[in-house]
């Protein structure tokens, strides 16, 4: 690792970011120059005590999944994000392998719908970043690790994750998952990551092997969904999808009527979001 380097890169990239960048009110009497380092730690979701020994020069070789959720934090380039993996002594990677790089583009897009449950996920459904109203919505789905990363192998592994969702809604999504992660499989072939997850899959979920076996093909996300939220109760939303095809991600937005009580309910996970970051801090 090449600390010094590693300390001022991380610094010089968060003093270029101000809270408005990342769809966070500027709050009052602020001298730090751009982001706090708590902060840049809150949008990495990781301790503020961690990334502050990383930024110091203090701290151990962060893991590559660490990494990526920084260079999200810190809206770096794809360039930036290679010079940092450097840096950390990881080096470059191949790109084509590295389907969790979130274009700044489409942070600053997601920066503007915090109000919003929105999401954005890559080809095997690993959630990149999330808006703070989805995490009111869904809960934190950044921070998994290895095959949990996957919706797909969480929904068939732990059917406990299923607990949003209300019928028709469970059996129609699972369908919908097996189908995109299918197509996945094909495009990337046997030795793929979307490959591992069906093989693990195939062992541990009956279910998922037999939807697996029906060898469905462009299976339609429905675009009404039916919820079950924990806080506000039952939620009747819309769903939009809107591909990235640079990046192979899709950014998933969830709507209401207006004038609806979805829509109301809606407007109150957007205030229980807006405490996932305090500003005063």
């Amino acid at each position: 690792m090449e600390y010094a380097d590693l300390s001022d890169f991380l610094r010089k990239r968060r003093e270029a970011l101000q809270p408005e960048d990342v769809g966070m009110p500027r709050g009052r009497r602020r001298r730090t120059p751009g982001l706090r380092r708590e902060e840049v730690a809150a949008l990495a979701s990781m301790s503020a005590d961690y990334y502050s020994r990383l930024e110091g020069g203090r701290g151990p070789q962060p893991s590559v999944e660490m990494l990526a959720a920084i260079a999200r934090a810190l809206r770096l380039t794809l360039e930036e994000r290679d010079h940092l993996f450097v840096l950390s002594g990881h080096g470059t990677p191949p790109r084509t392998t590295r389907p969790d790089h979130v274009d700044p583009g489409m942070l600053r897009i997601l920066d503007r719908l915090q109000d919003t449950p929105a999401m954005l996920i890559n080809r095997c459904g690993e959630v990149l970043a999330q808006t703070r109203a989805h995490i009111a919505f869904a809960g934190e789905l950044t921070n998994f690790e290895g095959l949990e990363r996957s919706e797909v192998y969480r929904w068939f592994a732990h059917p406990e994750s299923r607990a949003l969702y209300r019928e028709p809604e469970l059996s129609t999504h699972s369908r919908t998952l097996v189908s995109s992660l299918r197509s996945v499989v094909t495009a990337d072939g046997p030795k793929s990551h979307a490959a591992t997850i069906v093989r693990a899959l195939q062992k541990l979920s009956p279910e998922f092997a037999e939807i697996w076996a029906a060898h469905e093909v462009g299976v339609a996300h429905s675009r009404t969904k039916r919820f079950r939220h924990e806080v506000v109760g039952e939620l009747e939303l819309y769903c939009e999808l809107i591909d990235n095809r640079g990046q192979q991600q899709t950014l998933i937005v969830f709507t209401a009527e207006p004038g609806s009580e979805s829509a109301e309910k809606l407007e109150l996970l957007a205030v229980l979001g807006s405490q996932t970051l305090d500003p005063a801090r």
